[in-house]
């Protein structure tokens, strides 16, 4: 049997309902076949692929029906099972959905009910190959430790994250606030040789000032007001991993200070203590300000940003990779249609276009927010424009972006336009070309202008 189509196993001892099941269902599945117990129910599902599985309970033999199914989820896990029985209860009910039944019917069986069931399972299977398929799409288009992005700005960011993840060089990353620069550490640590190890990660900005020395270098017991045990801080439970030191702009002088003399001696002491440590964890830290004007205020210790600034990383911000909104609006609709139990959703072409418009001031963390929102509070399964948030305020360009020629406008709004029917179309060039009212071949043609293959 061909594993491309959607085939169905039923399985039940009574030949009349196996045979009414299958005359019923003929029409909803490309393959459909029979079996009159578990043995060779199993034995035709072992040999078949099948999408579906209608099983009864109470089968003759060693093996029951509840048992049946736990044994082939188990093989294969993306099968979807359907259970019946003539003695329903909620026990048997409970314990099937636990076992990972889709759903629980009872005799005398609704054949509408049951073919009703059978599409929603037939769509639940088609929902996983498309998200399989978008898995397998985000890793081809370059996604590093679940950082997405296909845009060359975007593949420049990966290619200097696998180039530095192996050395213990210092790392600087910055960008606007909600581009990802954590992610970007965590890249580094994860394609480290330090991945076995901690990543421990502080954010500066929120720390106290009277806090800060004990939470990157520890403390001992009695050392101030309230240090009533030992405590290890941020650079020793790094040790052999790596430390993300986030918003390292907004570190007071002295912790300035103390930070400098670490990187300097890769050695510390815990506040009130007398013991000299070596630190060994690969300092990685990051900044959505702009470093030098700190400099020149004062704010900020020169000689500190040398030490910290060996590699430096930009992550650019969202609406400098506007050809990447359509990848992340449908990774982020597939998360979250899935943490929240809601049913697919699609963006239309109007509504993938004020997306990708839009200023993201936020960027990919406002975006991300703005997907959520939309999968929980829509009942629909198609986003349009009218149901987008009032305040995104989409406009290509403004002020502060340099001005463009009319024919560099014409081509960002057409690349736009392909690539958000791309997705709405799940890469389907025939419907694509026909949603945009060209031919297949005129399609053809833009996709290879714009790189978007």
């Amino acid at each position: 049997m061909q594993s491309d189509g959607f085939g169905i196993l039923i399985i039940d001892d009574e030949p009349n309902i196996r045979s009414g099941l299958a005359k019923g269902l003929a029409r909803e599945a490309d393959v459909l076949e029979t079996a009159g117990d578990g043995e060779e129910g199993l034995a035709r599902f072992q040999e078949g692929f099948f999408q579906l599985v209608i099983a009864d309970v109470r089968l003759p033999g060693e093996m029951d029906g509840l048992q049946l199914i736990q044994q082939m989820l188990r093989s294969r896990p993306q099968t979807t099972a359907i259970v019946i029985t003539a003695h329903g209860t909620v026990e048997t009910a409970v314990k099937a959905m636990r076992l990972g039944a889709f759903d629980f019917i009872t005799k005398p069986l609704d054949l509408n009910l049951i073919r009703h069931q059978v599409r929603k399972a037939r769509e639940h299977h088609r929902l996983q190959i498309e998200n399989q398929e978008l898995r397998n799409r985000l890793v081809n288009a370059g996604e590093v430790s679940n950082i997405i992005g296909n845009c060359a700005a975007m593949h420049d960011v990966f290619q200097q994250v696998r180039q530095v993840a192996a050395t213990d060089a210092t790392v600087l990353i910055q960008g606007e606030s909600g581009t990802g620069k954590e992610l970007i550490a965590r890249a580094l640590h994860d394609l480290s040789n330090r991945c076995s190890g901690p990543f421990v990660a502080v954010n500066l900005g929120a720390m106290p000032e009277t806090l800060l020395e004990s939470e990157l270098f520890g403390h001992e017991k009695g050392s101030f007001s309230g240090a009533t045990r030992q405590k290890p801080g941020c650079f020793e439970q790094a040790q052999g991993g790596s430390l993300f030191l986030d918003e390292v702009t907004e570190m007071p002088a002295k912790s300035q200070v103390d930070l400098l003399r670490v990187l300097e001696t890769q050695q510390f002491m815990r506040v009130g203590g007398e013991e000299v440590m070596k630190s060994d964890a690969r300092i990685i830290s990051a900044t959505n300000k702009s470093v030098e004007p700190l400099i020149e205020e004062g704010t900020f210790r020169e000689d500190l940003f040398y030490r910290l600034n060996v590699i430096p990383i930009h992550v650019p911000a969202l609406r400098e990779r506007r050809d990447d909104i359509p990848l992340l609006v449908e990774h982020f609709l597939t998360h979250f249609c899935q943490r929240h139990n809601r049913p697919h959703k699609q963006v239309s072409p109007e509504a993938m276009q004020e997306l990708v418009r839009t200023r993201w001031p936020g960027n990919v963390r406002q975006l991300r927010n703005v997907i959520e929102r939309l999968v929980v509070t829509l009942p629909g399964d198609m986003i349009h424009s009218a149901d987008l948030p009032n305040d995104l305020n989409p406009t290509i360009a403004s002020t502060s972006e340099p001005l463009r020629t009319l024919a560099e406008v014409t081509e960002d709004a057409e690349k736009t336009a392909i690539s958000a029917a791309l997705v709405v179309c799940d890469y389907h060039r025939e419907k694509t070309a026909k949603m945009l009212g060209v031919s297949v071949r005129t399609l053809h043609y833009k996709m290879s202008r714009y790189g978007l293959h």
